[in-house]
């Protein structure tokens, strides 16, 4: 089950895992991925705070961590073909694996129902 952020990341979790990437609402907002700046294995991350950014021919985009935890993945396809975001951005397009250090956080995010609405209401 994916549970999303209001400023659109999404999580999926696996035991301590959480598997982050961008919505899907967020990439056709963002047009054509040209680059991802991937964070560092091992960097720590807060919840709430911007940890890497993704470039598109409109803009750059600052990503937001949804758990607090440590990196232990990142997406290295995404180095060669940051379009992947734009394909597939629920599933190869993910970014980040983090070891989170407080799951209970993901009780603030929003299940896809929730999202949708949020998405709609944001215009």
């Amino acid at each position: 089950m994916k549970k999303f952020a209001k400023t659109h990341e999404w999580v999926k979790v696996d035991g301590k895992l959480a598997v982050v990437g961008i919505s899907n609402h967020a990439q056709e907002k963002l047009g054509d991925v040209v680059y991802v700046d991937l964070p560092q294995v091992g960097k720590v991350v807060k919840k709430g705070e911007v940890f890497m950014s993704v470039e598109s021919v409109k803009a750059a985009s600052d990503i937001y961590a949804p758990v607090s935890g440590k990196i232990v993945e990142v997406n290295e396809k995404l180095s060669n073909q940051p379009e992947l975001i734009n394909k597939d951005a629920e599933g190869e397009g993910w970014l980040v694996k983090i070891e989170m250090t407080n799951p209970d956080e993901l009780s603030d995010l929003l299940d896809e129902e929730a999202y949708r609405r949020f998405c709609e209401e944001e215009g």
